[in-house]
């Protein structure tokens, strides 16, 4: 990952682009190589929420934390909530604190920054809802939530845009690239721009609406939540305008004069296989070094020449024969 970062900001700064800042995981090795190049750094709401959730979801199995089971869905939304809705670190860390009060049924809070919830007043009659103040559950709760590490990753997550675009890329790619066929470079080269064409004209695409303009979406059922519900925007149908494009480039300037394009295929470097880098044994070599795991060799102690006993491909009936 470290080493694909560094090329793709090497290539960026070689075209005269500056990077103002990224979105990243919270992987240690890239938080470092980020800081020695002082590039801003925020992290993925997403990958900081799930982590967090798995903390929060074994805490919650504990007989003294089953009133946290009612709380998750709104943490995790919490969490989205602090990142996309502040301007500033300290205010994402201010507005992620205050959440300790507010499921203790307490939402005025002693930092100026955020001093009160955003919701309505709320008027609830099931106590059995809030964590109790001073009690073993939310001193558990609230050591998470309050992490050192915790709050400096809230510090740093990203108000705006996160890495779901380029795992959507990724799955884009894979269905130019399918990863069980095997590609020549060229072939593969090829296959990878037109999955750039195909994004690159796609990526903005408007939720699709109904004749009466009311937005479409789908219901899904994502493994993540566990057999819960959520709908999803229904985008309008792709377009393949690029095709056009190509097959008019093709035959109105390929076909008619293809000498320039050839020499442009001829003077992309292409890379060695990995494959070889290494020495092919011989078919006879190859054979006399397999030993079947049902021969009689297999199966010998090396110092006693009998059988082994922990062997599993003899079994104990074949020992009391012999």
């Amino acid at each position: 990952e470290k080493e694909g970062l560094k090329r793709c900001l090497d290539r960026l700064e070689s075209e005269g682009l500056t990077v103002d800042y990224i979105v990243t995981d919270r992987h240690q090795q890239i938080q470092k190589y980020l800081r020695e190049r002082k590039i801003t750094q925020f992290y993925d709401v997403w990958h900081f929420e799930k982590g967090l959730y798995k903390k929060l979801d074994k805490l919650s199995k504990n007989k003294d934390c089953e009133v946290l089971g009612k709380w998750i869905r709104s943490i995790r939304n919490h969490v989205y909530w602090s990142a996309t809705s502040s301007k500033s670190g300290t205010e994402k860390v201010a507005k992620w604190t205050s959440l300790i009060n507010h499921i203790q049924n307490v939402h005025v809070h002693k930092n100026p920054i955020f001093p009160k919830c955003a919701h309505p007043d709320l008027e609830s009659k099931d106590r059995k809802k809030w964590f109790q103040s001073g009690s073993l559950a939310i001193h558990k709760v609230e050591k998470i939530l309050r992490n050192k590490r915790v709050l400096k990753d809230v510090e740093k997550l990203s108000h705006h845009y996160q890495t779901s675009s380029l795992e959507a890329f990724h799955s884009l790619m894979l269905r130019f690239t399918p990863k069980n066929v095997v590609f020549p470079f060229m072939g593969m080269l090829c296959r990878q721009y037109l999955a750039v064409f195909h994004h690159n004209e796609n990526a903005n695409r408007k939720q699709a609406t109904t004749s009466t303009g009311k937005a479409v979406y789908r219901v899904v059922f994502p493994r993540s939540k566990r057999g819960k519900s959520t709908a999803r925007p229904v985008k309008t149908d792709a377009t393949f305008k690029y095709v056009e494009d190509l097959l008019r480039l093709i035959f109105e300037e390929v076909v008619v004069d293809p000498s320039p394009f050839v020499e442009e295929l001829k003077a992309i470097p292409i890379p060695m296989s990995i494959a070889s880098q290494f020495e092919r044994p011989s078919r006879e070599e190859t054979i006399a070094r397999h030993v079947s795991r049902f021969s009689r060799e297999a199966v010998e102690s090396p110092h006693t020449g009998q059988p082994d006993q922990d062997t599993p491909s003899v079994s104990g009936l074949q020992h009391m024969k012999e």
